[in-house]
């Protein structure tokens, strides 16, 4: 009887902890080129593989922050790591601070 309630209580536990996961994959945007490049290590800036990498970065976050902020950046003006906190900057801008006010911070790379 106890080992009943113990497996009811799990499975219910379980279902409504991966119900939360299930809402938010449609939201998800993965790109396999970035992908390629996850655990490696480069030798510098100038490393030829980490010239893609970030090339690949750029690509990846001008469309995620297109796709969830209605913005359009230039993957050229800014580093791939500008762009992660960029985005991070725009998740916690009130809804009547512009985005411009974020982007000046950001030196662009020519």
């Amino acid at each position: 009887m106890k080992w009943k309630r113990i497996l009811a209580a799990s499975t219910v536990f379980s279902v409504l902890f991966l119900a939360q996961f299930s809402a938010h994959a449609e939201n998800v945007f993965f790109d396999p080129p970035l992908l390629t490049h996850a655990g490696r290590s480069y030798g510098g800036l100038q490393d030829p593989e980490y010239v893609t990498y970030d090339s690949a970065l750029r690509d990846y976050m001008a469309k995620r922050i297109h796709q969830r902020f209605g913005i359009e950046l230039d993957p050229k003006k800014y580093s791939g790591f500008d762009f992660l906190e960029i985005e991070s900057l725009f998740e916690c801008k009130k809804p009547s601070e512009p985005f411009d006010l974020f982007l000046k911070a950001f030196p662009k790379h020519p």
